[in-house]
Order: structure tokens, then C-alpha cells, then sequence
């Protein structure tokens, strides 16, 4: 077989490689026959680049990009290409790497392939074949399943794009699949009345599902990217017959009125409703709701419960289990959020300093915290009793999170011991914290520092339930005779 040295003897058929350097790195340069098809094809290998300079395409000199090359032009004769490039990559060639890859004409399968994609991942059932496979092992992170007989794609960039363009006429289905929304229900706080609602079409799930996950790149809060998403699901279930860019703000209105208010749901979630539709709004379809008509509920002011001191006292002292004892313990001496303390890990305690750092706590916030010589001593005790690996308080495994339900259930647990009947939660240690610092005299601005308060405001409700000030305050009836 001749190997052909002029673009213009190439037939629509017929490919030539060769490397070459282009701006200081090193590419297969390709020519063959300008023709949409053949120019359709090469656009879908990753780094693909029409170079004015050489006339012709050119793709990255990697064994990834040389793979989607051969995937693509699969019926195509290589004369020994494979072999020579394999070791080429391995070492550097010291003379040009030339060949002729010539193209067959593509001949439609009858065998099923399959394809079920969701935000995440893309899944590829096909029948054993050795081009479609190459095809397939050249994306980055694949992985087969040997279970269920399935190769397991990244969902992203133009790798879906990149299936449906190689596969073509073959696949004889796609699917999206919608165990996502399921999971935002499942998770999600009180999902109400979702029986009697009809199901979501295809297009808003998959709007939802991408308005999830740009909260997620935003670091918005786990509760917060679930309660948005809840939200959104209930509305759009609710107006399943209309479109997304169809609704006007009276719907929203008519929902508020009809839906949320009738069936007396919370004042927070009529605000995260509002909040939820807005954000969402804003981001998928740039478009500002009004929502002055939109009536808010007035914000309730609800007092922080403390705890006794004698009774937190009382109920550390008596905790037997050395774990629990020092993940409430933690959370009470330094007022963390649940939150805070499970995912406090080794490193950020710093012995020397004498100090615990929190990081992207609520707001994305950090901040360092002091710990005394006491709290520093029952540590270390800890930590040579239970050799936790990453995160101060873990799990049943080494190196896994504790769970936020197991930290609340012993919190109950040991608490109920000393009060019985009590409506206490564990975020009322972090309340019990900053009002017993209070009535020791520490001045507020501090307290906002170590809570990690933005505003001052929000620090200045525990004036309202210190005693200590208000104990001093005489009575009228003390001068009575009583």
C-alpha cells in the first residue's frame, strides 16, 4: 500500500497522521478530504484545532486523543499504527510519525445500545466490541461495572454529546433518569401533601437538578440546597400543566394563597418558598421576580432556650462513654453548631496555640477559637483512648463522619437523665453557651466573635433571657409586708 504525500491525493476515504510541533507542543497533525462528514467527526475529539498555519487539523499528542481518533474511524485499515504509537508515547520518536488511516463506510448495528444519563454520570450498555470499547476507554474517570454490565461516564463537558454523535443511529435508547428528584424529596424536611400532586415533566426535573447543583458550587448550605429544592418540586407539581417560563408572579401568589396558607404550613417555609422561587428564577431563566406582592409572614421572635449551668454540669458529669462525653462536651465549651463539631477535624486543632479552628461554617465563615488548658487535657485523653484518624468525633468507621441524628439521640439521652420532660434541642447548648458567658460578665462583642455572628443583633438576644442583670432589679413587692 502507497502512502500518499499530498492533501490533494486523498480520497474521501482515506486519513493521514503525522506529528508535528505547534506552538511549542507536540500534535498529530491530520489531512483528509474536506468533506462535512469527516470535519463533523474530528470536531469531537477533545482538543481538536483547525490550524490556518498548517492547513489542516490537528489533535493533542496523547494516547487519549489518538484513541477517540481510532473509536471514531473505526472500520479504518492502520498498517501498524497502534504499535508504533503505543511506544511512542512512551518514549519520544526521532522521526516523524506518518501513516495513512483509511476510512469504511460505517455499517449499522441491530444489536441494543443504551444509554441512561443523569446530571452526574452517564450510563453505556453495549454489546462487546472491541472499537466501541476503545471508543469508550478514552474518557477520563470511566469505570465498568461487572455487576450490571454497564460502562459508567462523567456527565460532563461534551461527553454526552461526544456518545450520542460516535454511537448515532445505533443507540436504540436514552434515557434521564430521575432518581435525583426522589432524593431531594426523600431528604428533604417535610415534603407536604406530595401525594395528591402530579408528577414533574422531564424538562423541569432537569432544571431543578442543575439549580441544585449550581447551589452546591455556591456552598450553599446541605439544609438550605434541600429545602430550595423542595420547595421548587411542590410548586412545580403544582402547576404541572404549566410551563416554567409561563409562570407570572399572580401564580405565585395564587400558590401562596392556596396552597401554602390553606394547608397551614410554617411561617419559615412560606419564606424559603418565596426565597426558592426568586433564587431560581434569577439563575435558570435571568429573570427578576417581583415579589412586593408576595406577602411575607411576619418574623417571629422566638427566644433562645437555655439550660441550666448546674444541670449542663450535671448531665457531662454523669456521661459515662467517653466519645459522647467529649463531642457534647466540645459543643458546649466552644458553642459549635452540630455541624461544626462533626466535621472538626485532627488538624484543625492546634495544641500549641491553644486553639480550634472553625472552617466555612454558616456564611462560609472561619474562625479561631480559644481552648482552655482543662479542655485541651480532656482531648488528648480522648484522642489516645479512640486514635480517631481524620475527624475529632467519628463514626462506627474510622475516618467517616459522625452522624448528625446519632449526636442529637445522645443528647436526649444524657440530658433527659437530669431534666426530665424537657423540649431542649442540641443547638440550645450553643444558646446555653453564650448566655451563661454573658451572666460571667465576658462583653458581648466578644460573644459575637466566638459565636460567629455577622451582625451584633443577632448576639443581643441573649440579653433578653441573661437573669443575672435582672435578678439585681428590686422587686415593688420586696417592701411589702406581706
Amino acid at each position: 500500500m502507497l502512502l500518499l504525500k499530498s492533501k490533494t491525493q486523498l480520497k474521501t476515504n482515506q486519513m493521514k497522521a503525522s506529528k508535528i510541533t505547534h506552538k511549542g507542543a507536540e500534535r498529530i497533525k491530520l489531512e483528509f478530504a474536506n468533506t462535512p462528514e469527516n470535519n463533523k467527526l474530528v470536531r469531537n475529539i477533545s482538543g481538536s484545532t483547525w490550524s490556518k498555519t498548517h492547513h489542516a487539523w490537528h489533535i493533542p499528542y496523547t494516547k487519549e486523543a489518538y484513541g477517540q481518533l481510532k473509536a471514531l474511524f473505526s472500520e479504518v485499515e492502520i498498517d501498524g499504527m497502534r504499535i508504533e504509537i503505543a511506544a511512542n508515547f512512551k518514549a519520544k520518536p526521532t522521526k516523524p510519525l506518518e501513516v495513512r488511516l483509511q476510512v469504511a463506510p460505517r455499517v449499522k448495528s441491530k444489536v441494543e445500545i443504551i444509554i441512561t444519563y443523569t446530571v452526574k454520570q452517564i450510563i453505556v450498555k453495549i454489546p462487546k466490541n472491541e472499537n466501541d470499547i476503545q471508543f469508550i476507554r478514552t474518557f477520563n474517570y470511566v469505570r465498568w461495572d461487572k455487576n450490571n454490565y454497564y460502562w459508567i461516564i462523567p456527565n460532563y463537558g461534551k461527553n454526552l454529546e461526544l456518545l450520542k454523535n460516535y454511537f448515532g443511529e445505533r443507540i436504540t435508547k436514552i434515557d434521564f433518569k430521575t432518581e435525583e428528584v426522589k432524593k431531594i424529596i426523600s431528604v428533604a424536611s417535610h415534603p407536604p401533601y406530595l401525594g395528591e400532586l402530579p408528577e414533574l415533566d422531564e424538562k423541569i426535573q432537569k432544571e431543578v437538578i442543575d439549580y441544585k447543583h449550581w447551589m452546591e458550587q455556591k456552598r450553599y448550605s446541605v439544609s438550605t440546597i434541600n429545602s430550595y429544592s423542595e420547595a421548587l418540586i411542590i410548586f412545580f407539581r403544582y402547576y404541572n400543566k404549566k410551563k416554567a417560563d409561563e409562570i407570572v408572579n399572580q401564580d405565585i401568589i395564587d400558590f401562596n394563597i392556596n396552597y401554602i396558607l390553606r394547608k397551614r404550613l410554617s411561617f419559615s417555609y412560606q419564606n424559603q418558598f418565596v426565597n426558592a422561587i426568586k433564587l431560581f428564577y434569577k439563575k435558570i431563566y435571568n429573570r427578576n421576580i417581583d415579589i412586593e406582592d408576595i406577602e411575607r409572614p411576619r418574623r417571629a421572635k422566638k427566644l433562645p432556650k437555655v439550660i441550666a449551668k448546674l444541670d449542663v454540669m450535671l448531665m457531662l458529669k454523669n456521661i459515662k462513654n467517653q466519645k459522647h462525653k467529649m463531642a457534647l462536651t466540645i459543643i458546649y465549651a466552644c458553642g459549635l453548631r452540630r455541624s461544626e463539631l462533626i466535621n472538626l477535624k485532627l488538624e484543625h486543632i492546634n495544641s500549641k496555640r491553644k486553639s480550634i479552628t472553625i472552617f466555612n461554617s454558616k456564611g462560609q465563615k472561619d474562625r479561631v477559637l480559644p481552648i482552655s488548658n482543662k479542655l485541651l487535657e480532656q482531648i488528648k485523653k480522648y484522642y489516645f483512648v479512640y486514635k480517631p484518624e481524620v475527624y475529632l468525633i467519628e463514626g462506627q468507621n474510622k475516618g467517616e463522619v459522625y452522624s448528625e441524628t446519632s449526636l442529637e439521640k445522645i443528647f436526649h439521652k444524657y440530658l433527659d437523665e437530669v431534666v426530665k420532660n424537657s423540649n431542649f434541642t442540641l443547638h440550645c447548648l450553643r444558646h446555653s453557651y453564650a448566655t451563661h458567658l454573658l451572666e460571667s460578665g465576658v462583653d458581648l462583642r466578644y460573644i459575637q466573635t466566638l459565636l460567629g455572628h455577622k451582625s451584633s443583633k443577632t448576639t443581643e438576644i441573649y440579653t433578653w433571657v441573661s437573669m443575672k442583670s435582672l435578678q439585681n432589679i428590686k422587686n415593688p413587692t420586696d417592701d411589702f409586708d406581706l
